[in-house]
């Protein structure tokens, strides 16, 4: 299985809560603590977070690790 961080319009739940939310990537980074190139491949699907980095962001954006990381089955 892999995390699947955008849907099918390529938009991405982390990014779209994050700007709705008035947060810059750096204050995330800094809220979750980490960069802002990690909270970048987060938001661009390029890098997977683990469960521990996955829950700090859902609460600092106040939802739910399930609103923000979906999982995708990879075909064989």
């Amino acid at each position: 299985m892999a995390v699947r961080e955008s849907d099918a319009a390529g938009s991405n739940p982390v990014r779209e809560c994050r700007k709705v939310q008035r947060v810059t990537q750096a204050e995330l980074a800094e809220a979750v603590g980490v960069s802002r190139q990690t909270i970048i491949a987060v938001e661009r699907g390029d890098y997977s977070p683990s469960v521990y980095l996955a829950i700090r962001i859902a609460r600092t954006l106040g939802r739910s690790v399930e609103e923000l990381f979906t999982l995708e089955e990879e075909s064989l």
